[in-house]
């Protein structure tokens, strides 16, 4: 069925008709394990942490003389959902490769849905976009990752000290105030539409929508 998207070029025009997927939102707290729990779906992945404002953008945020990475107004929503929308009418699409380490998009590359229907769209920040998507049609489910908060604030710290995002000092002091914070911010992920489970409920139930899907009857 063709759902309701305004192509912006005669690409997207002639595509539009023949592929149409739908993404599946994934949020959860900061750490908690959303990339791996998406990429284990088998399904397509956009990372929407590519999608943070350059730290030089005068739009940012700010908190004590500092950007505030944590306000969903770091992060170019708009320029997410329409990416979005272009996976979804024409099956691939030019995404950001961003450097959290330095605060910048250093690149871009070329994602591509191939046959598949599904896609999952995962960040910290995707609640933020649930009704926009649902909006154009673009949305089959949107789920936040739960779990244990002390998991959480030990997969969060281990990551980001390999991968080097900021100082120590500023991880440390960054993954106490999450640990406090995660259960805020699952809430307000759950009311703006994401549904809390576990990466095993979120694994069974993508499979289910996997199957559910036109091209699998």
């Amino acid at each position: 069925m063709l759902m309701r998207f305004q192509p912006k070029s005669l690409t997207e025009l002639r595509t539009v008709s023949v592929h149409f997927a739908r993404v599946v939102l994934l949020a959860g707290p900061s750490g908690s394990g959303k990339s791996y729990v998406a990429r284990r779906t088998g399904l397509p992945v956009l990372c929407l942490d590519d999608f943070y404002k350059d730290g030089h953008d005068p739009t940012l945020p700010r908190a004590q003389n500092e950007v505030d990475w944590e306000s969903p107004a770091s992060w170019d929503a708009a320029g997410a959902v329409d990416t979005i929308a272009t996976l979804a009418a024409t099956g691939q699409a030019n995404v950001p490769v961003y450097d959290l380490s330095r605060s910048v998009r250093i690149a871009e590359r070329t994602l591509k849905l191939d046959d598949h229907l599904l896609f999952i769209a995962e960040g910290i920040f995707a609640a933020e976009i649930v009704r926009e998507c649902s909006r154009r049609g673009l949305l089959a489910d949107a789920i936040a990752l739960r779990r244990p908060r002390t998991v959480t604030f030990t997969r969060r710290l281990v990551r980001d000290l390999a991968e080097r995002r900021k100082a120590p000092r500023v991880l440390w002091r960054r993954g106490l105030l999450l640990l406090r914070n995660d259960p805020t911010i699952l809430r307000r992920q759950a009311e703006l539409g994401c549904r809390p489970m576990t990466a095993r409920a979120i694994w069974r139930h993508v499979q289910h929508l996997i199957h559910s899907s036109p091209a699998a009857r």
